[in-house]
C-alpha cells in the first residue's frame, strides 16, 4: 500500500478531520484488546527480537534492524532478519538484503520456523509489535523525536497504531533526531513505564565526500517521513531547492523520474535521494540521479551493547 501520512496528524492542535474521523478509531481499539487477551505462540529453540513502531511510518525501525544485527553478528550469535512479505515493501526487503541474510514469507510463524532450521540462535522481526499470534522475547519501539506522537490520536485521527501507554509491555525505545525535546519525551516514557530501556539515535552520511556542497541539490523520496531526510541534508549544509514528495514505499514510474531529471537540469541542480529509494529506480536513470547512502548511529552503542550481551 502507497501512503502518504496526512498533514493533520502532525498538528498539534486537534482538527476537524480528527475529530470527523474519531468514531473510527474504535476499529483499532478493538484490535488492541484482542491484541491483549489473544493467546501467543513463544518461539522456542530461538531468541526473538522484534523492532517495530505505535507510530505509524518513518520511524529508523529497518536501519534499526539492520544495526542490531550487525551488532549481534559481531557478538558471535548466528542472527538472521526476518520480515513478513508484502508485495508494497519490496523496497525495505531490498534494503536488507544488501546488508544482511533475511527471510520473507507471509506468515511470520513459518519464518521462525525456517529460522530454526537454519540453525540460527537469534532472529530479528523488522516489524510485527500488532502481531496477534506471537509473543516475542523482546520487544523495542522507535520513535522519530521531530514527530514523537503527532496529535497523539489513534489511526485514522492520527498516526498511532497503540497509546503512549502500551509501552508498559515494550522493553526498550529507540529514538531518533535527538535535541532538548527528548529530555521532555523521555520523562514521558519513563512515567509510564520506569524500567523500560531508552536509547538515542542519529543519521552520519557515510558518502558525503561524493558530494560538491557548493553545488545545488533537488531532493525526492517515497519514505513515512521525508522530513527527517530533508532535516538530515540540511544539517550536513546540503543546499536544497526543490523537494518532491512521495508515498511511503510509492513505486516510481517513468513521468515521476522524468519531471525530476527535467527540473534538475532547468535549476542546474544535481538530484539526491534516499538508499531505500535508490533501488526501486530502474537503470537508466540511476545514472542521473546519487543515492545518499547513510549510517544509523546508536548513541549510547556501549550501554546497547552491554544491554544486548545481559538479556540474550
Amino acid at each position: 500500500m502507497n501512503f502518504k501520512k496526512p498533514l493533520f496528524w502532525d498538528e498539534k492542535k486537534i482538527s476537524m478531520f480528527s475529530i470527523l474521523l474519531f468514531p473510527l478509531t474504535i476499529f483499532i481499539y478493538i484490535n488492541n484488546f484482542h491484541l491483549k487477551i489473544s493467546k501467543k505462540i513463544k518461539p522456542k529453540k530461538i531468541t526473538s527480537i522484534c523492532v517495530g513502531n505505535i507510530y505509524l511510518g518513518g520511524t529508523g525501525k529497518t536501519p534499526l534492524v539492520i544495526k542490531i544485527n550487525e551488532i549481534l553478528s559481531l557478538l558471535n550469535f548466528k542472527v538472521i532478519i526476518g520480515k513478513k512479505f508484502y508485495n508494497s515493501q519490496i523496497d525495505e526487503i531490498n534494503l536488507i538484503k544488501k546488508k544482511s541474510k533475511i527471510i520473507t514469507k507471509k506468515n511470520r510463524i513459518l519464518i521462525i520456523k525456517e529460522a530454526i532450521k537454519k540453525k540460527n540462535n537469534i532472529i530479528i522481526f523488522d516489524d510485527g509489535l500488532q502481531d496477534k499470534s506471537i509473543e516475542y522475547d523482546y520487544k523495542f519501539v522507535c520513535f522519530d523525536a521531530l514527530n514523537w506522537l503527532g496529535n497523539g490520536m489513534l489511526i485514522p485521527s492520527g498516526p498511532l497504531r497503540e497509546k503512549l501507554d502500551s509501552l508498559s509491555k515494550y522493553d526498550a525505545v529507540f529514538i531518533k533526531n535527538i535535541s532538548g525535546s527528548n529530555k521532555k519525551i523521555m520523562k514521558d516514557i519513563k512515567d509510564i513505564n520506569p524500567k523500560i530501556k531508552i536509547f538515542n539515535t542519529k543519521y552520519e552520511i557515510l558518502n558525503i565526500k561524493k558530494f560538491n556542497l557548493s553545488k545545488k541539490f533537488v531532493i525526492f523520496s517515497g519514505i513515512g517521513n521525508p522530513k527527517s531526510f530533508s532535516k538530515l541534508l540540511e544539517k550536513n549544509k546540503f543546499k536544497i531547492i526543490e523537494k518532491f514528495i512521495f508515498p511511503d514505499h510509492y513505486k516510481y514510474q517513468k513521468k515521476d523520474l522524468i519531471n525530476i531529471i527535467k527540473t534538475s537540469k532547468k535549476l542546474n541542480a544535481e538530484i539526491i535521494t534516499t538508499e531505500k529509494d535508490y533501488t526501486k529506480i530502474a537503470k537508466v536513470y540511476q545514472k542521473e540521479i546519487k543515492c545518499l547512502k547513510t549510517n544509523l548511529v546508536i548513541i549510547e552503542n556501549k550501554k546497547f551493547k552491554n544491554y544486548l550481551k545481559n538479556i540474550i
